[in-house]
């Protein structure tokens, strides 16, 4: 009887965390929806900061943060004013403050207080341990980010955004083969991109050498793309509903939802799409569990044999979209091409106004 009485309390303990959790995970998807739907302010911070919040069951310390991102923007602020880029172009300002956000992102910098004290502000670098979360979901956080200085190409070009909203320019996410960066565009020099993970401004042949974006995924708006605003929520969406897998017990329904959500505001989002087909594969696998069978008879049930036909259909529309999967190790060799091969693939238009006179 006490046995069954601790079995009880447990279940009943374990309930109430994960509705918990759950609060979290669809308050943070209504944030996000009502954003998409106008009915609450574009805000990319607070998207951002809403998912993590919910990944870590609303522990998250949002004071700190901001106090965090306001001290990195009055430092950009401070960049800015105290030099002068030898670009002339009329839209020199917003220009001005994506070179100091560049410099927060990847420079030492000397700096000195109110006091006169110096002190010097060290730069965030590239988490080669743990890039795609594997080990700790909370790698790909801006908020792991800001602790560690240490990040990745989700969390560098997140904070790079929220920065440049903060100092009041706009910055567009832009995608690749398992990987974000930033686009921006300049008066004189057009469409250019931003690497964050090595601290360079790539040419587009950089990411075509990574030999896995097709013409069709350009062409489509899959990859090199800049991102809207909306877009950018988008993504909010499917990390969202990746860091809400990673719980022990999920509702496979949820994550479908933040899809679905994700792919009416950025239809040719392809993570948006494979999610779905994974949880429809989950949706299978559960079915063909409660008959106590396998993937063997999923032709046998009329609903398991939709589901993959649906499946299937899904994954050709992926394969037309142009996308190709990139295994990770291959990921990690291109990054490193870039450093590795600086020269053939830095941008020398931008490098030069990039330069400064103090």
């Amino acid at each position: 009887m006490k046995k069954t009485f601790v079995i009880i309390i447990f279940l009943f303990a374990f309930s109430e965390s994960s509705k918990a959790q759950d609060y979290f995970y669809e308050k943070s998807f209504n944030l996000l929806s009502d954003m998409l739907e106008g009915k609450e302010v574009l805000d990319f911070k607070n998207a951002v900061f809403s998912v993590e919040n919910a990944y870590l069951k609303g522990r998250l310390d949002t004071i700190i943060l901001n106090n965090e991102i306001s001290m990195l923007s009055s430092l950009a602020k401070k960049i800015q004013s105290e030099r002068n880029l030898t670009y002339d172009g009329r839209d020199k300002s917003k220009v001005e403050k994506y070179a100091s956000l560049f410099s927060i992102m990847n420079d030492s910098i000397k700096v000195q207080d109110q006091d006169g004290k110096i002190f010097y502000y060290i730069p965030f670098a590239y988490d080669f341990e743990d890039p795609f979360g594997h080990e700790d979901w909370k790698s790909m956080f801006v908020t792991e980010l800001l602790r560690t200085k240490k990040g990745n190409c989700h969390s560098l070009p997140y904070l790079y955004k929220i920065l440049a909203e903060e100092l009041g320019v706009d910055a567009h996410l832009a995608l690749a083969p398992n990987h974000v960066y930033i686009k921006h565009k300049s008066e004189k020099d057009g469409w250019y991109n931003t690497e964050l993970t090595s601290g360079i401004f790539p040419i587009d042949a950089w990411l075509m050498a990574s030999g896995y974006i097709h013409i069709d995924a350009i062409r489509n708006g899959v990859y090199m793309k800049a991102l809207t605003d909306k877009e950018s929520i988008a993504l909010c969406l499917v990390d969202l509903a990746q860091g809400y897998q990673r719980q022990e017990f999920y509702d496979l329904d949820f994550v479908i939802k933040c899809a679905d959500k994700a792919l009416e505001y950025f239809p040719n989002y392809v993570n948006a799409m494979i999610l779905k087909t994974e949880v429809k594969g989950k949706k299978i696998e559960n079915l063909l569990y409660e008959k106590n069978t396998n993937f063997s008879d999923v032709n046998k049930y009329p609903e398991t044999r939709k589901i993959l036909l649906n499946i299937q259909n899904e994954l050709g529309v992926i394969h037309e979209l142009g996308y190709r999967q990139m295994p990770e190790d291959m990921y990690l060799n291109w990054l490193v091409s870039l450093k590795e091969e600086r020269e053939k693939y830095s941008n020398k238009k931008i490098n030069t106004f990039n330069n400064k006179t103090n």
